[in-house]
């Protein structure tokens, strides 16, 4: 008897659960009938036009949209943090798959080969990469926000700690020379570190940080020596940081923007050449912004600031004009990029160091650490950025 009840309530239950999905479906039927209209946002689309179009759209399209297009809304500034997360998520498998067919191709090559064999471990090295993406996304405390991913090349990611759309501050981190999605959850960590600190400081603060890795960062010094792939990132840059600003609820979130290496030349260049929607600016390890005075960056006065470790190898970057034609011609590329210990002056491959106080900037101390030790425990520097993000 009591089987039979049991039995009868997993009937009942089972009759209500099917009648409610077949409710929601025909509300999501009656709500987009068809597919979207034309003249959607275009990729690169203004972040205010997207999210005007966004707030626009009902709540059965928005949900059409995320399950249908994820890649168009996983890629608009504007759209937000939330709904990118959940089409970029939907993604994740196929970004997946995608590697693994890589990989069958490449060892389906019998020998492999030299070139095979390095691509074999670069694959290797952004799926390990992309694993342990996939379990921090998984991970809380806080909740990670996936807005941008594409194994395509050394791999590009933006993930969010902390939701943006509803924080005090949101600092936006962007890693230079090398970074791609075989380390993304290294650099990740450096973010999370700012963000721990900042929570330190200030419990009662809302914060986020995003690690910002969507640009081709460069791969060797003779890349690194050029500006090309820094101005190449600087529209997106400009575009990501707009729609922070236009998805925000409530009040406006102090929002800045920290490059290390040659990350600190493309937040420079994007802030001279485009524009950042930034309170802030902060630069560590930089090898030179590209630009001359910190005025040219269009922050408020007093909110630009740099960091420069005394055994930081970045300190002996030599000016273009001295050894750039000789490392371009591959002449001691090394020798020429970053110069030698008796160097004079405060001018970087390019330009002025906004670690020197005539830069116009203001200044923040490092310890010892080298080119990547500004995040090490018990690191002022590490203190001093947590600050800057919190305006003290």
């Amino acid at each position: 008897a009591a089987l039979r009840a049991a039995l009868d309530g997993a009937d009942v239950a089972d009759r209500a659960a099917a009648d409610r999905l077949d409710e929601l479906a025909r509300a999501a039927r009656s709500g987009w009938a068809s597919p979207p209209p034309p003249g959607r946002p275009a990729p690169g689309a203004a972040p205010e036009l997207v999210r005007a179009w966004w707030s626009g759209l009902a709540p059965a399209q928005r949900r059409w949209l995320v399950g249908h297009e994820p890649a168009l809304v996983g890629g608009l500034d504007g759209v937000p943090v939330a709904a990118r997360d959940q089409a970029n998520r939907l993604l994740l498998g196929a970004r997946r798959g995608e590697l693994l067919a890589e990989r069958r191709r490449l060892l389906a090559k019998v020998p492999p080969g030299p070139v095979a064999s390095l691509r074999l471990r670069a694959v290797a090295a952004k799926l390990a990469g992309l694993d342990a993406l996939t379990e921090r996304l998984a991970a809380g405390d806080p909740r990670a926000y996936l807005l941008g991913l594409d194994p395509a090349g050394e791999g590009r990611v933006v993930v969010a700690l902390g939701d943006p759309d509803h924080a005090d501050r949101v600092l936006t981190y962007v890693p230079g020379m090398t970074a791609g999605l075989d380390d993304a959850p290294g650099e990740l960590g450096r973010a999370a570190r700012v963000l721990e600190r900042c929570a330190a400081l200030a419990p009662q603060e809302r914060g986020a940080a995003v690690l910002w890795l969507d640009y081709d960062a460069p791969d060797f010094l003779t890349e690194a020596a050029s500006a090309g792939q820094a101005r190449d990132a600087g529209g997106a840059l400009h575009r990501f940081q707009e729609g922070l600003r236009a998805s925000h609820e409530g009040p406006p979130a102090r929002q800045t923007v920290l490059g290390h290496s040659y990350g600190s030349l493309v937040v420079g260049v994007a802030a001279r050449e485009h524009g950042l929607a930034a309170d802030a600016l902060m630069f560590v390890g930089s090898p030179g912004v590209g630009a001359t005075h910190a005025g040219e960056l269009g922050v408020p006065p007093g909110q630009v600031w740099a960091s420069s470790a005394p055994d930081d190898v970045i300190r002996l970057a030599r000016p273009v004009d001295e050894v750039g034609r000789r490392a371009l011609l591959g002449a001691a590329p090394l020798a020429a990029v970053l110069g030698w210990p008796d160097r004079t002056g405060h001018e970087l491959w390019f330009g002025h160091d906004p670690a020197d106080p005539g830069f116009g900037g203001r200044v923040f101390p490092s310890g010892r650490g080298g080119h990547a030790g500004y995040w090490d425990p018990g690191n002022p520097a590490l203190d001093g950025m947590a600050r800057v993000v919190l305006g003290r």
